[in-house]
């Protein structure tokens, strides 16, 4: 059976949770469109968090890997677009680095885009009646550091697609930051396990616009 890779982070910033993994632990040996899933939790560490994902697709060997990290005080679902060759920290990760301006991979491109079916996946979401979008910056953090280590490992493998979202805060951590928004865990699982089913799905992606004036 084939396999997809989906993984989440630990909590960080001072977060009791991070909403990825509560929501990606969920979606373990679930069955979607015929492949098994696969979840596993990634260290909110700079270097680290690239050692325990490139283990997990070599144990795994998936079709399809999905990576999931929170960004609070987005109100939608983000399907990221690019990832840039750069670490630049605006707070220290769980280990205490906070690296400025660093290069992810020496002599690596200056970016790589997701290859998953983006647009067609915010189309299913929204079809679905879940807020969704394309998002043009996966940030400077472990996120964008995670999917630009991904997107360079599957580099040139036509046969396994890879790429990043993005999800807001649980409606427990947006109560103590006051304005901020949230989705519900069970809206967040239901998107995921969507998203998953249209990346395995959909060759082609929709030539749709989603773009953004800034």
């Amino acid at each position: 059976m084939q396999k997809v890779l989906i993984t989440g982070f630990e909590p960080f910033g001072g977060e009791r949770v991070n909403p990825s993994w509560e929501v990606v632990k969920q979606l373990d040996q679930r069955e979607v469109a015929g492949a098994r899933v696969v979840a596993r939790q990634l260290p909110c560490v700079f270097g680290e968090a690239l050692t325990v994902l490139n283990a997990a697709i070599d144990e795994s060997q998936p079709v399809l890997v999905l990576a999931v990290g929170q960004a609070g005080g987005r109100v939608d679902i983000t399907l990221e677009r690019v990832a840039i060759n750069v670490d630049d920290a605006r707070i220290p990760d769980n280990q205490g680095q906070q690296p400025i301006d660093r290069t992810i991979v020496e002599q690596g491109p200056a970016a790589y885009f997701s290859t998953l079916p983006i647009k067609a996946m915010v189309n299913a979401l929204r079809e679905a009646g879940i807020p969704a979008s394309v998002s043009q910056t996966a940030g400077t953090y472990v996120c964008n550091h995670v999917m630009y280590g991904l997107l360079h490992r599957l580099a040139g493998q036509q046969a396994v697609k890879g790429g990043f979202i993005h999800i807001p805060y649980l409606p427990e951590q947006a109560a103590f930051h006051p304005g901020a928004p949230s989705m519900a865990a069970q809206t967040l699982l239901i998107a995921l396990e969507l998203a998953i089913l249209v990346a395995l799905q959909v060759e082609q992606d929709l030539k749709v616009a989603g773009g953004a004036t800034h």
